[in-house]
């Protein structure tokens, strides 16, 4: 080995041309950058969603629809996740902070219980809402149902 025969890695390298270095490089004068007008100049950036002047697509797409500001999102949980939940901790009290624990909803979220599956245990339900459905059910199994 001579330092004749020294070659980077396969890879390692990956510089390209060297622009606007003189005209010797081959590469010199406007650089590959055309001459005059904004994409010449230095400092150049094109505005996100630009096309030349032509109107933008993000403006010629139809805009619908109403997004309500103050809707509340529930985190949804049947009675059959509830009953799960009794058979594998043995808790009779349900609260957020239970399912939070149990990994089901998370910190902040807004508990709504649904009334699919069935229900076994007598259990006393905390939550922010209810279905109807899921009321009568655990009130048919003796529990209570408190909204928060």
């Amino acid at each position: 080995m001579q330092l004749h025969n020294l070659k980077p890695a396969e890879g390692s390298t990956h510089k390209g041309r060297r622009l606007g270095r003189g005209p010797g490089s081959g590469l010199g004068g406007t650089s590959t950058r055309g001459h005059k007008g904004a994409k010449s100049r230095s400092g150049y950036a094109r505005k996100i969603g630009f096309e030349g002047g032509q109107m933008p697509l993000q403006r010629r797409v139809p805009k619908f629809g109403f997004k309500n500001i103050n809707r509340k999102e529930y985190k949804s949980i049947n009675v059959r996740t509830l009953q799960s939940l009794f058979e594998k901790l043995n808790v009779t009290d349900i609260t957020p902070e239970v399912l939070y624990n149990a990994g089901l909803v998370g910190k902040r979220d807004l508990v709504k219980i649904l009334g699919e599956g069935e229900l076994k245990a007598k259990l006393n339900v905390k939550a922010h809402a209810f279905s109807k459905k899921a009321k009568e059910i655990i009130e048919a199994a003796q529990g209570t149902t408190e909204q928060l």
